[in-house]
């Protein structure tokens, strides 16, 4: 199967470089926005739209509520924008739309530098990187060491594959979390009989939207392991026990959702690899998509773990690295 790689132009009102990244190859496209948070806004497989975007993308700047936002070095919100980090008071910009809370770092409405990209027989791929000395040097009185995000997208045959690598340059120990908001498009699956299915038996329970530290089991409204109906959901969750992994060979994945047409005919899901340890489920007002998104961490994970929740916050030291992977596959049945 071929595919190509090209470079588009839109016009946008945010003064921003329009450049997009159009990765294309027989019915399946990917167009990624480096300059606003490397957002990759659309995805096509089997001629089908996947992914949701705001019909005002490039005239609205908000990028949280179309494609694929990027969340880091923290998902989700900090309580009041604050934290403590060895000995040392932070205090972050509020962002939430309660204007309480810090939300979703520092990447996702940035512009990201690319590093590489290409196409050969059988996919495509674009890599950027985002690292706060060089592209968000306003950013390292915020947080406690310099960090740097390498995402790589790659297109291939029915199926969108998201790697990332985290590692510190700085001095400082440093900690993180990634998580990842794609806004899933209901029609191809049914629309309101669209079935969703996650691995979760268990959820964070919330209150105005923060982790009490308390995991309680789903009920009936949460329920999601045998499939419903996304019409009978109103959904804004913090899912965890998502699976048991017992893979010992590297980049294995785990399946963690699933959206199928009420038909069996089409089927949309989602794989991580083992660091994604959380998944929030979101249904968005507009009830065009639904936001199944997998996480490192959880909500305020960086207070919560220091007051001995297992959050899932990650620390790595100077010099050290990690990698994951999100899979999205398309299947037609």
């Amino acid at each position: 199967m071929s595919f190509e790689f090209a470079w588009e132009n839109r016009a946008n009102s945010f003064g921003v470089d329009g450049r997009v990244a159009v990765l294309n190859g027989e019915g399946n496209r990917l167009e990624v926005w480096p300059a606003l948070g490397f957002n990759a806004y659309r995805w096509q497989s089997a001629n089908l739209e996947l992914l949701y975007r705001n019909p005002n993308f490039f005239t609205e700047k908000l990028p949280m509520r179309s494609g694929f936002p990027i969340l880091f070095p923290f998902p989700n919100r900090i309580r009041d924008g604050k934290f403590t980090w060895d000995g040392k008071a932070y205090e972050l910009p509020i962002g939430d739309p309660a204007k309480k809370n810090a939300i979703h770092g520092f990447a996702f409405n940035r512009p990201w530098r690319v590093l590489d990209h290409g196409a050969k027989p059988g996919g495509a791929w674009i890599t950027a990187e985002f690292h706060g000395s060089q592209d968000a040097p306003e950013t390292l009185a915020l947080w406690p060491s310099d960090y740097r995000l390498r995402i790589t997208y790659r297109l291939l045959d029915r199926v969108l594959r998201v790697e990332a690598e985290v590692d510190n340059p700085g001095t400082q120990p440093l900690p993180w979390g990634i998580g990842y908001h794609p806004y899933f498009m209901v029609a191809p699956f049914g629309g309101p009989a669209a079935v969703v299915t996650a691995a979760a038996a268990k959820y964070w329970e919330l209150r105005e939207n923060l982790p009490t530290g308390q995991i309680l089991d789903v009920d009936y409204a949460r329920e999601l392991r045998h499939g419903q109906f996304f019409a009978n959901l109103n959904l804004d969750d913090l899912y965890t026990n998502l699976y048991d992994f017992t893979y010992d060979q590297e980049d294995r994945l785990g399946m963690i959702a699933v959206m199928q047409h009420p038909s069996g005919e089409k089927m949309l899901t989602l794989w991580v690899s083992e660091g994604f340890r959380e998944l929030i489920g979101f249904t968005p007002p507009h009830r065009e998509a639904i936001c199944l998104e997998p996480y490192t961490c959880i909500t305020d994970a960086i207070n919560l773990q220091q007051q001995k929740v297992d959050a899932g916050l990650r620390v790595l030291m100077p010099g050290e690295r990690w990698t994951g992977v999100v899979e999205m596959h398309l299947a037609n049945i």
